[in-house]
């Protein structure tokens, strides 16, 4: 039997996959979060096989955050990104977060519960759409300064920043003293090579960071 944390933000979603995977004999939903630290708290008392995680959770416990610290403390416990971003960007940060598989929420269920299959078994799963776009991506080349040069905290900050949130807004809403937040919007803004907020709403906007 292979257990799983199902982790989305919205009760209507949980609902729909729990229905899905439960509808394999073989998996087990053993419990469902609706924000990344529950998700993290989750998986530390029921040490699942695998953690099925939204990426698109409320700002300072968001699933990327969730990806890579379940992935670095728990490392018997294999994250699967289910998400609606078809963006290559984001499979590869979240690959180099510690997921072991990356769905489409527009996947079939049997898709759905081939990726949790696969991943405890030891193996990964890439949605075959991913792997087609990743393949353009690899091709492309682009002058553009990734996003995967950011770390999720300050991912995290970027969307805020570009949502026209202030340092003290983020640090109350991310937990952080004003002068981290400071700091991280720094070290953001020479990464990316932004120089005022209109720049990294631009960048946002290009790389449909406001929707995560």
């Amino acid at each position: 039997m292979i257990s799983v944390v199902l982790a989305d933000d919205h009760v209507v979603v949980r609902t729909g996959i729990k229905m899905l995977l439960d509808a394999d004999l073989d998996l087990d939903v053993v419990a469902e979060a609706a924000e990344g630290t529950e998700a993290y708290s989750l998986v530390a008392r029921y040490k699942p096989d695998v953690l099925l995680l939204d990426i698109s959770m409320p700002p300072g416990q968001s699933g990327l955050i969730a990806c890579e610290k379940t992935a670095k403390d728990f490392r018997d416990t294999k994250v699967v990104i289910l998400t609606m971003f078809a963006e290559p960007e984001y499979l590869l940060y979240t690959l180099r977060g510690g997921a072991a598989g990356y769905v489409l929420k527009n996947s079939t269920p049997e898709q759905l519960r081939q990726a949790v299959h696969d991943v405890a078994n030891g193996g990964s799963y890439i949605h075959p759409t991913m792997v087609e776009l990743l393949a353009k991506h690899a091709t492309s080349g682009s002058n553009d300064p990734s996003i995967q040069q950011l770390s999720s905290r300050e991912l995290e900050i970027l969307q805020l920043i570009a949502r026209g949130h202030t340092n003290k807004e983020i640090s109350k809403m991310m937990f952080l003293a004003v002068k981290t937040v400071e700091a991280h919007r720094s070290k953001i803004y020479k990464k990316l090579h932004l120089k005022t907020r209109a720049d990294a709403v631009d960048y946002a906007l290009r790389h449909k960071l406001l929707d995560l």
